[in-house]
């Protein structure tokens, strides 16, 4: 519990940070209220908190849209995680529901499993791209949506009433309950997953008017990375079958995400012949020299949400992150002149969301929170039945790019998913299709985090938001004329300050906001252009600065 240094009120603390909850895995802690300390103080999951949050899902779902008490389970490989898939079954059985397992499987297969079984529920076991000795929990809606904060915040304090009541479970009712109530299907998510890739591929065909995979742009066996996670059983034997010859990398890492995978690589990386070869990341020291501006790998992360392409450069390799994936989506899509509409983060591109009127259709753009969920969430209303792929995409330069996806049981009713496997796969159709060289407009930015804060002293609003407002923009009107200056929030971002401006004419864009779950605060800074960059950026030392010596 936390109080409030306002009011002096004692407030629940949020359970779920940016995305789910995430911690070490450690032994089960019979003391409840000590397990949720160990989340909080620790950075510590166990069975005994997964069976509260398991409890605290299964009393609210009656509180749900959508019919029936059915709840699927899948994970990925992590060592700890049959613990924490019992703990969570558990406490979804006590608690009345019907609990089915898919094992093993990416977080966009368990989506999927959500929709096949008409399930009320979905909860994947994964901590993305942490390390494998942490884990954590992600939860799904009926309709393969990721839960609101409204509703994270009611777990939360269920979760925390639950430890209030005394309660004994018999180690008989122990053993059965942790084990779902039908067989598990633990080949479920490897089985399907590719299956539906293969559906979703015939739409994204569609989509940018082509029939094939080229492999122009491909002068060598393209090497994978799916970082040891449920993807390196098929996706590269799916990709070869299909036309673009392709080897796995991450069979031979030494754990889930263990110098392997998206997660260790940054949106804006780069790196020389030399360094790609001495590094002891499984994909960078096995790429070869090939043309300027061919591909030459992708990877992605632990739990397979999201995908980083690698391209060569003249004297090294750079990643193609998740904006310039998005900008091909769209200049490859718009030879049949439809409309487009994109989600972009306060992290992506600004050129991405105010440079499309380059393209010879219609261009809509929503600026949304970090999170792949609120990309889902600015898309979603805009979903209508039809039997062709809506032209939309939510991009977070990280390589979350959340595309629609036919509902397997009705092909005109689409649901939206970030699935790493299917990025990389539009992304392949996208070069496949385009009639000349993808244009990819770049802008610049920088981000950066002050450690060790004191997070209640920022909220986006109060008179510490000011101060740093003030010395941003006394900063850049000395770096030239300052006009049309906003400062707003975002829904999902509630201590968020977002301040856009145009400098010369051109767009800016200051972003600060608190870590989802950490001690820390983010500075976000972007251009639209990368010229002239470096005076606008010496006021990021200046920022961080202020904001250490004010909440440290």
């Amino acid at each position: 519990m936390l109080q409030n240094p306002n009011t002096g009120e004692t407030m629940v603390q949020r359970l779920f940070g940016t995305d789910g909850i995430r911690g070490e895995i450690v032994a089960a802690n019979p003391d409840e209220k000590a397990a949720l300390a160990s989340l909080h103080e620790e950075r510590s999951v166990c069975p005994t908190l997964m069976r509260l949050v398991g409890e605290a899902l299964g009393h609210l779902i009656d509180t749900l849209p959508c019919e029936g008490e059915l709840v699927v389970i899948g994970w990925d490989e992590r060592p700890g995680n049959q613990a924490l898939v019992d703990g969570v079954t558990l406490g979804l059985r006590l608690a009345g529901c019907s609990v089915t397992h898919v094992g093993i499987c990416a977080t966009p297969a368990l989506h999927y499993a959500v929709l096949w079984h008409k399930a009320r529920l979905g909860c994947m076991i994964t901590a993305s791209h942490n390390p494998a000795s942490d884990s954590g929990i992600k939860v799904f809606d009926a309709e393969g949506y990721k839960t609101s904060p409204e509703l994270e915040d009611r777990i939360s304090e269920l979760v925390y009433a639950l430890c209030e009541e005394e309660r004994e479970i018999d180690e008989i009712d122990h053993a059965e309950l942790s084990q779902p109530n039908e067989p598990a299907s633990l080949e479920w998510g490897r089985t399907n997953h590719p299956l539906w890739l293969s559906q979703r591929f015939t739409h994204f065909k569609r989509l940018f008017g082509t029939e094939t995979l080229s492999t122009n742009f491909i002068q060598q066996p393209l090497l994978l990375d799916c970082s040891k996670g449920s993807a390196s059983s098929w996706f590269a034997e799916w990709l070869t079958h299909n036309g673009i010859e392709t080897r796995e990398m991450s069979r031979e890492a030494a754990e889930l995400n263990k110098s392997c995978g998206a997660g260790e690589f940054s949106p804006t990386a780069a790196w020389t012949f030399e360094e790609a070869a001495a590094s002891e990341h499984v994909l960078l020291k096995n790429l070869k020299q090939a043309p300027c501006g061919t591909l030459v790998g992708a990877a992605l992360d632990g739990d397979g949400d999201r995908c980083l392409v690698i391209e060569s450069t003249e004297s090294g390799f750079r990643v193609i992150d998740g904006d310039a994936m998005a900008d091909a989506f769209v200049v490859a899509g718009t030879q049949q002149q439809s409309p487009w509409l994109i989600a972009a983060s306060i992290e992506s591109d600004l050129a991405l969301l105010s440079s499309l009127g380059r393209l010879p259709v219609k261009v809509t753009s929503i600026e949304t929170a970090v999170g792949d969920r609120w990309l889902s969430h600015a898309l979603r209303s805009s979903l209508v039945l039809d039997s062709q792929m809506p032209r939309m995409v939510g991009v977070e330069d990280s390589g979350h790019a959340v595309l629609p996806s036919p509902h397997p049981h009705d092909e005109q009713h689409w649901s939206l998913v970030g699935d790493g496997s299917a990025t990389l796969v539009a992304y392949l159709l996208a070069r496949s299709a385009a009639r000349t060289e993808l244009l990819m407009i770049r802008g610049w930015k920088q981000r950066i985090s002050v450690q060790n804060v004191q997070r209640e002293l920022w909220n986006g609003v109060n008179d510490l938001s000011d101060e740093i407002e003030n010395i941003a923009r006394d900063h850049f009107e000395l770096c030239g004329e300052v006009t049309q200056w906003k400062r707003h929030g975002l829904e999902g971002e509630e201590n968020l300050m977002l301040i856009e401006a145009l400098l010369n004419g051109e767009p800016l864009s200051l972003g600060i906001r608190n870590s989802g779950t950490q001690a820390k605060i983010s500075i976000s800074l972007r251009l639209s252009s990368a010229l002239e960059h470096e005076p606008l950026a010496s006021v990021m030392p200046k920022l961080a600065s202020h904001l250490a010596e004010a909440m440290c």
